[in-house]
């Protein structure tokens, strides 16, 4: 459980830092309030050491779906440790820049530009202000999850908890512009005629979405929508910060075979190291050739030069391959080990990006699940981005602990007693929401 480093550190956070971290992710209080781990010493691999020097596995996010390779990648390292010793600033522009520009157009055929960032929110913004420059309309649907900037925020101030339907519950409207209410529009993912009403009525100019997040694309979902957009003069952006190279090398899109106006790569793209790309149409990117877009460290060395490494391992491993084959194995074993303790769970996502829920309770029983995990020194919860660094010998474990769990879980069940668990282990129920 939590040692006393990362308690005193934590009390800190809470003086001293907004919402007392970064990312909402990364919060102790949605794993397992009181006792995450919280903050590392090390990573390597697949495996994480804390501030007290406990060593764990971590078989959840790695680094919240950024660490495709794994944790220090000898080769996207070595070429890192050489750019610091030449320097990651300078008064000038860095090459890596128009070395990986042209590595993401030869890769996306259908793209001729591109603009880089560091942050996935950044890129969404980017690219709704090359769309707007094109169509000069202001009206978004979206599908998805895009960031923490006012537009996307702004659907919550026409209905409370707009946002928390399919994607995060809770998330307050202070301080977003009052003014942007009714600019923005969430249809469900496979609703197709939602999405033709929103375009006929609100005159959209944009369509932003994930190409694909829990569940798969019915009756040539995709195609309708590249079909309609074009009909209708708007634009369609592909969020592909989370999908991108979990099952191609490139976007998800390739894979579906619909090509974007515009696309977002992010997370995985540099391995760790902070990146992320918006390509486009030159017809499409040019329109913006005058808007003001520019900030200091998108200009930095190591985020371009870490993601053309990234991509040279991905391409040499064919990574995509492995987790996708790996993330299958997972689950199958999930689907075996419920059926086997005859519990109901529903398993979805991409192989590489897999999770499963319960028909009943399930945020209590995930917290549940973290809890056990986390006695073993395992970081688990329902989800887990695969890595080339997993393999069956490392998931062994994982899978005997699981099953044991799920047998507590049944004999819980059967005896009307998860709730009394919980409270007697003294476990607060995490929750996936704004927390302070």
């Amino acid at each position: 459980m939590i040692g006393k480093k990362s308690q005193k550190y934590w009390k800190d956070a809470r003086k001293y830092i907004l919402h007392g971290n970064m990312l909402l992710s990364k919060h102790p209080k949605i794993h397992l309030p009181g006792s995450w781990p919280t903050y590392f010493k090390k990573a390597q691999d697949c495996w994480i050491w804390d501030l007290d020097n406990n060593k764990y596995l971590d078989l959840y996010s790695m680094g919240i779906g950024t660490n495709i390779l794994g944790y220090q990648n000898k080769r996207v390292d070595a070429v890192i440790k050489k750019i610091v010793n030449s320097s990651n600033m300078s008064t000038l522009n860095c090459p890596e820049e128009v070395l990986l520009a042209k590595k993401l157009v030869s890769m996306h055929r259908w793209s001729n530009m591109v603009k880089f960032c560091r942050t996935g929110a950044e890129a969404s913004a980017i690219a709704l202000r090359i769309s707007k420059s094109f169509t000069c309309k202001d009206k978004i649907a979206f599908c998805g999850y895009h960031g923490w900037h006012d537009w996307y925020l702004s659907a919550n101030l026409t209905k409370k908890n707009t946002l928390g339907k399919d994607h995060l519950k809770n998330l307050s409207t202070i301080g977003v512009t009052k003014k942007l209410k009714g600019q923005v529009f969430n249809f469900k993912y496979n609703d197709y005629e939602a999405l033709k009403k929103l375009i006929r009525k609100e005159k959209i100019g944009t369509v932003i979405m994930e190409v694909e997040r829990n569940i798969k694309p019915k009756n040539n979902f995709l195609k309708k929508i590249r079909s309609i957009t074009k009909k209708n003069k708007v634009i369609l952006i592909f969020d592909e910060c989370t999908s991108a190279f979990r099952e191609t090398y490139g976007g998800l899109h390739k894979k579906y075979r619909v090509n974007p106006d515009i696309a977002i790569f992010g997370k995985a793209l540099g391995n760790g190291y902070a990146i992320n790309a918006v390509i486009g149409s030159k017809k499409v990117m040019m329109k913006a050739k005058n808007s003001f877009m520019s900030s200091t460290f998108w200009s930095e060395r190591i985020g371009p030069s870490a993601a053309i490494a990234t991509l040279n391992e991905m391409r040499r491993l064919r990574s995509w391959e492995y987790i996708s084959k790996l993330g299958k194995y997972i689950k199958d074993n999930w689907h075996e080990i419920a059926k086997k303790n005859k519990l109901e769970i529903n398993i979805s996502g991409l192989s590489s990006i897999c999770s499963f829920t319960f028909k009943k309770n399930n945020q209590l029983l995930k917290t549940f699940i973290t809890q056990e995990f986390l006695k073993k020194n395992i970081l688990a919860s329902n989800t887990i981005y695969v890595s080339t660094k997993h393999n069956k010998k490392n998931l062994k474990k994982y899978f005997v602990i699981l099953d044991k769990i799920f047998k507590k879980i049944k004999k819980l069940e059967e005896k009307n007693k998860i709730n009394k668990t919980i409270v007697k282990n003294n476990v607060s129920v995490a929750k996936f929401e704004m927390l302070n």
